[in-house]
């Protein structure tokens, strides 16, 4: 379904992010992956590699909340590949701060990497995607962009921005061929799900009406159908993958 393309994701080295990268090689990609740290994303290449060495994938490690750092690794994917097809900002942070314990430099952390780094990937990018006559750009939101959640209101405040953010970048690009959307994830097992106790677990999976918490190649199945060309006339949208799970 991506023969050939040329995908940068970030937070690409565990949960939905290298599930997404894992289906996008499946599905004949070349991709960059950008993680935090150069020994994580190591990790990731070397389990990647491990699993079919023909896949064409390598990683960097750039600090998405400095603009400079970011547009200089873009430029290196573009210099190596002549062209990026499709970038999905998946790199994030989760909060459940209460609103009693919060301070301005932690809502403002989070504000940083959930929206601001989003747009210094997507500044330089567009503009070769604007060069070579089209893309594709993903935004990683969440379902408690839709409906909050109880505590943490960074999170939720932060999502609600990719939202507004993707609604808006697809009417302002449309007309220069690149497509802009976002998936917002339910309750996914990843690590941090997966370590929760069952009778945590339990209740969560009562709640959603498909009564299954989601997989990440879910999701990452959501960001394929969005990058690929079934998905051509498809843009300004925020797809739910939570089960039907709103509340």
């Amino acid at each position: 379904m991506l023969k050939n393309k040329v995908a940068v994701i970030t937070g690409g080295t565990r949960g939905i992010g290298y599930a997404t990268v894992k289906k996008f090689l499946e599905n004949g990609a070349k991709v960059v992956l950008f993680g935090s740290r150069q020994e994580t994303v190591d990790k990731a290449l070397a389990s990647l590699k491990g699993e079919n060495p023909e896949w064409e994938v390598s990683g960097a490690w750039p600090n998405l909340s400095k603009a400079d750092e970011v547009a200089k690794e873009i430029e290196l994917v573009k210099e190596k590949y002549g062209r990026i097809d499709i970038l999905i900002n998946n790199a994030g942070i989760s909060d459940s701060t209460k609103i009693d314990d919060y301070t301005s430099e932690k809502f403002a952390e989070i504000m940083q990497l959930n929206v601001n780094a989003i747009m210094n990937s997507v500044m330089p990018t567009v503009k070769i995607m604007k060069e070579q006559g089209g893309g594709v750009i993903l935004n990683t939101s969440s379902m408690v962009s839709i409906c909050g959640q109880p505590s943490g209101v960074a999170y939720p405040t932060s999502k609600s921005a990719v939202n507004g953010l993707t609604w808006s970048l697809a009417r302002e690009l449309g007309p220069s061929h690149i497509r802009v959307n976002a998936v917002a994830p339910g309750i996914t097992k990843t690590d941090m799900v997966a370590a929760l106790p069952d009778e945590m677990i339990q209740p969560l999976i009562k709640a959603i009406p498909l009564r299954r918490v989601g997989e990440a190649e879910d999701i990452a199945n959501a960001f394929l159908f969005l990058a690929s060309d079934m998905a051509s006339y498809v843009t300004g949208e925020i797809l739910s993958v939570d089960g039907a799970m709103r509340t």
